[in-house]
This record gives C-alpha cells, structure tokens and sequence, in this order.
C-alpha cells in the first residue's frame, strides 16, 4: 500500500551484495519513488539468454551513435547527469549512448506544462504509470505506441509477459514498465526486537491474542522507555494497515489504498467502512492504542522520528509497507554494540482460527512502479525502444547492477544468470549499484533479484543481507497479487476524481477518530456515520466507477 510511488527499493550491502531498497509502496503517492527496485524472485521459469544483437534492421546497441533527452516528471526528483553514473559513463564512452537529461529543480509541474504548451517535448519521459499528464498527451497524440516493436525487441514481452493491462483505451501500449515482475515482491510484514524479545522469554507471536498479550508484557517491563508497536505513519495506514490484514483471509493491504479505498465482494467494489473484517481491525487497533500499546503520535510522526526510534532499538514490534528499509539500516548498528541484539522478522500475524497462510500483509503488482514513455518529438523512437529494451534485458540489468563484464561478472550460466568471477568486489557492486540507482528506469525484478540471490545465497548464513534473507523467507512469500486493480482510477478533473479528493481526506479524519476510539461501540458509531458522510460526499459513484474498470481489468486477463 505504501506506493508512495516509492516504490520497494533494492540496494546493495556495502559488506557484502545488493540490498534492496525501496521507496516504495505502499499507498504512497505524494513522493517520487526511488528508481530502485522492490525486490522480488523468480523460479527461473523465463527465459534468460542474454539478448542477441541485432539483425534485419534492427537497432543495435553500440554500432551507431544514439542521443535523446530524458526527464523525470516527479516532484523534487530529477535525472543526473548521465556521465555523472557509472552505466552512463560506461554507455557513453563504450557504447555512443548519450542521455541529455532535462532537470525541473523541483517545479515539475510548471515544467511540463511549459513543454507541452510549447510542443517542446522531450523525447522520453520518465513518470508514474498512472500519471495523468502522460494520459493528456496520449490523447493529444504525443506519445509513440510500443507495438510494432515488442516483437523485434523481445525483452520486455519476455519478462514482463502479460501487457494487457498496461494498454491504454485505445488499445495501444504507451508504457514501459519499471521495476516489473511477473512473481512476488514486497516487504510488509512484523520486525521484532530480537534482545527484547528473548528477555521476555520467547513467547508465541503467531496470533493477535499472542501480539495482544506480547504489547502488554513490553509494556509492563519497560514502560515509557519502548514504544510495544511502531506502526510507522497511520496517515499512509502503514502498520495499522498491515494488522488490518490479520483478520481476514485474503484481506488485502490495498483495501485502505487512496486509490481504492474497498472491499471486493460478488464482482462489485464496496464500502471499506462497512466491512466486517475492516470493522473488526478497527476495534483492535483502538484498544492497542487506548490501552498505549501503540505509539501515540502515529497519526503525525515524521520518517526521521520513526527511523530514530528503529534505530536505537527503541520499538518491540515494528510494522510497516517496507519495514525492512529501516529495520536494514538498524541491524548493522545494533549488533555492533550487542551482537545478541537487532531485528528479525516473523511469519504474518493472523486472527485466531485463520489459515495463516492465506494472511497477507503487503501486496504488490506485475506491473511495479513508474514507466517511461516515449514522445513523437524523439526523431527516432525505435532506436530509444530497442535501447531502453536493452537496458531491462540480462545485458543491461547487470552492467546496471555488476559493470561492465569481465571484473565482477562474466558470461552466463545455463540459467541466463551472471557468472560472479573471482575477482567479485562487494563493496565496489555496492558503489555501482547505489551511483546507478537514480537512472534505474526499466528496471526488471524477474530477472535482477535472481541473480543478486545467486551470489548472497552461498554465503554463511551470519554473513547474508538482513533485508534479502528475509524477503526470501518471508515477504515474498506472504505479498498478494493486486495487479487488478491497477489503472482503475479516474482523471483529476472528472467528477469521480473531484469526489475522490474530496473522499480521501474525510476517511483519513474518519479513520484517525477510529483507531481513537474509546470502545467497541465508539468505533461502530464513527463508522456507520462516517460511511453516511462518505456517501454524501459521492463515495458510491467513486465506487461504481472503479468496480466498472476492475470488472474492464478482469475481462482483459480472461
């Protein structure tokens, strides 16, 4: 849920390989995401030759010069200068690849709509996959179609696989993709205080009775001096969205979303307040925080407060969108001054009764976070798709990721994995992958993830990434497939879309005044009344409109 178009980041150990990280997402959509990825896995089920060269006109990499402009339409974010990262370095010197990159300096609004009134577009632009700017120029025919080249550079169809839902309504793909994955990625779920938690004897923390029981022992032994659950910033429903989970099976995270704020039921989109499972949560969240279990300033935390607190060692249990974000910078410092000390993850919570493996905390899409699009101003838009096809293929992700071949990596094995040399610098891959990050802009999960796996996975066990062994054993695994729901969201000048300004910031202030709540029968009143004022407010319109594109997303994977 953490969107915050921040999306899940991958970034490397500077000790020993790639750490992810995220930026993520969860429901997150005021910030840029990191261009990083949200680390995922695959079960070597595609394809992972490298790319060939090309052929029967086809654009090769290398052989003639390429330049074009790049910019990334995201407030306070812009693209470096492509000399200034080592896969531009390398790309430019070895390869005549040139990215003139155009920076907005934080006025990206106004900068964008100076190029369009101008019809000074640049030739790609790198932007969210639903961003609405990219829709107006769509329709105003400025942006090139992809079709006609999925064929004659295959690495995106190959990896990416099903595209339907990325098509606009005219039928056309206009995007491509950042940070897709056709399997599992995520990182929401429980980090527990390891030396806490041995001090309070080990107890079962399997159930909400259990986490219930386990806050009130934190509490009594340490007071004031640990916060029992940090759930992060309650605005972005972060961790209380995570427990939310906890009381259904196949709750998803992506029910408390701005961008879709229901529950599914008989084919239809319905109220979120109205839920019995939401409903339930609802009633124990409120007790946790009457009863100070939870930190009490989690409606208006900042991120440096909360990383503060992750970071002394401060928190019992900490949830979250991507805990692991925080939590992986904390390790390393704790276990320092106390090697019995840090973090470790547990299975998801779930309510008494349940199937625990149908618990899920975090959820994810095929179709990852931000896209770049390319512009009819581009004199040769198949030389930039046949690039960027490219940069997303095997090749590419590992000179992104690794170099160039030969020091660190060189050649592939039967599986379309890097080959790591001896000469395998970790801290030198960590360099490369942190300086490359911000020009990350087709990233490819399926393919990436794997591979940096390869190498983690024969290290001692103490000698793993925190962040990678834990998504292999946890997060992935418990992540929910959300990709229908992608794309159903109406454009900021339609009246769904006035009306769902207008809906978002009245359920925050219902869902606050909730989790407050002072009894089970407090929290039944605020929602029934709250669901009256939403639908007052044109909440059922909202909702029959996005049920109808879920229902147009259904019938397009069918």
């Amino acid at each position: 849920m953490r969107k915050t178009k921040k999306p899940l980041l991958v970034m490397v150990s500077l000790l020993l390989v790639m750490v992810t990280v995220l930026a993520g997402c969860g429901s997150k959509k005021e910030a840029a995401p990191p261009a990083t990825p949200p680390a995922t896995t695959n079960e070597g089920n595609k394809e992972t030759d490298p790319p060939a060269e090309g052929d029967g006109g086809k654009w090769v990499l290398g052989e003639k010069p390429l330049e074009f402009s790049a910019y990334a339409h995201y407030g306070n974010t812009d693209f470096p200068k492509w000399e200034s990262t080592p896969i531009g370095k390398y790309l430019s010197e070895e390869k005549q690849v040139k990215l003139n990159m155009i920076a907005a300096a934080g006025a990206h609004t106004q900068k964008l709509s100076a190029m369009m009134a101008s019809d000074d577009l640049p030739d790609m632009i790198w932007a969210d996959r639903e961003d609405q700017d990219m829709e107006r120029l769509r329709k105003e025919g400025k942006l090139v179609a992809y079709d006609e080249y999925l064929d004659k550079y295959p690495n995106l169809k190959t990896w990416m696989g099903d595209l339907d839902l990325l098509r606009a309504e005219d039928g056309k793909l206009y995007r491509f993709p950042n940070w897709y994955s056709s399997n599992p990625y995520g990182n929401a779920g429980y980090v527990i205080n390891k030396k806490i938690y041995e001090e309070l004897g080990k107890p079962p923390l399997e159930t909400t009775d259990d986490l219930y029981n386990y806050l009130v022992k934190v509490k009594e032994k340490y007071g004031s001096e640990i916060v029992p659950f940090e759930p992060h910033r309650a605005q972005d429903r972060q961790g209380l969205g995570v427990l939310y989970t906890a009381f259904g099976e196949g709750a998803s995270y992506t029910n408390l979303n701005a961008n879709l704020l229901a529950v599914p039921k008989d084919g239809k989109l319905t109220s979120l307040l109205m839920d019995p499972v939401f409903r339930e949560a609802q009633k124990y969240i409120a007790k946790l925080y009457r009863e100070k279990l939870i930190s009490q300033d989690a409606f208006n935390q900042t991120e440096d407060q909360v990383l503060e607190k992750v970071m002394t060692g401060r928190v019992a249990v900490f949830a979250g969108a991507s805990p692991t974000d925080m939590a992986g910078e904390a390790q390393p410092e704790l276990i320092k001054k106390d090697p019995d000390g840090g973090y470790f993850m547990i299975w998801p919570i779930h309510k008494p009764g349940l199937d625990k493996n149908k618990i899920y905390p975090g959820t994810y899409t095929s179709f990852g976070w931000n896209a770049a699009y390319i512009t009819t101003a581009a004199e040769d838009p198949e030389a930039i798709f046949a690039f960027l096809d490219w940069y997303t293929g095997p090749e590419g992700m590992n000179v992104q990721f690794f170099g160039p071949e030969g020091k660190n990596w060189k050649g592939f094995d039967e599986q379309g994995q890097p080959n790591f040399t001896e000469t395998y610098n970790p801290e030198e891959v960590a360099k490369i992958q942190s300086e490359n990050s911000p020009v990350m802009f087709v990233g490819n999960t399926s393919y990436i993830d794997p591979s940096k796996y390869k190498y983690m996975k024969d290290l001692p066990f103490e000698e793993q990434d925190w962040r990678t062994r834990y998504q292999q054993t946890i997060t992935w695994p418990t992540q929910l497939n959300v990709t229908e729901f992608s794309g159903i969201e109406p454009s900021p000048d339609s009246d769904e879309g006035i009306i769902k300004t207008s809906v978002n910031e009245l359920f925050l202030e219902i869902y606050a005044k909730s989790v407050m709540a002072k009894s089970d029968e407090e929290v039944d009143k605020i929602l029934d009344q709250g669901n009256k004022d939403l639908m007052d407010l044109g909440y059922q319109q909202l909702l029959d409109y996005r049920t109808a594109n879920w229902q147009e997303n259904l019938a397009k994977r069918k």
